[in-house]
């Protein structure tokens, strides 16, 4: 099992818990970011800022025989994630799926349209919470323990 981190926008609270429930379960975890984000730690790849870089180059290391979670906040990216049977989760807890996917890309391109047309200003998110933390951590534990009832 793997699991990648989409790290330019992964807030550090969610890299924290991950690197620790990675180390617990003993799965690999490797971070992905662009040059203009500065990530500590083991196993991490920098890549150019160019955009989709960063999806880039976790969707090319993902293997088909090994077990992929992907933690990201991008919409584009959990579904090329799921389109290679992989499993993605946002630092939401959000857990992507095929039967959510469609919807999620469809809200974010209305999104963008409507930021485009200058009448609409979205508000950016609000400050994380202990909650939120939890509900990520729990949301990836279930996420790995998924892998093996579907061994």
């Amino acid at each position: 099992m793997m699991i990648f981190v989409d790290a330019d926008a992964t807030p550090r609270d969610v890299l924290s818990i991950t690197r620790r429930v990675a180390k617990e379960a003993d799965i690999a975890l490797v971070t992905v970011s662009s040059i203009n984000h500065n990530i500590d730690g083991p196993n991490h790849i920098q890549v150019d800022a160019a955009p989709q870089a960063t999806d880039m180059e976790i969707v090319k290391r993902m293997r088909a025989d090994e077990q992929t979670i992907v933690i990201t906040q991008d919409y584009g990216l959990a579904a090329m994630v799921l389109a290679r049977n992989g499993r993605a989760i946002s630092p939401s807890g959000r857990i992507f799926s095929n039967e959510n996917i469609d919807s999620l890309l469809a809200e974010r391109a209305m999104s963008a349209k409507l930021r485009r047309s200058g009448k609409v200003r979205l508000r950016g998110p609000r400050a994380r919470t202990a909650a939120d933390n939890a509900h990520f951590e729990e949301a990836l534990r279930r996420l790995i323990n998924s892998f093996d009832e579907n061994a």
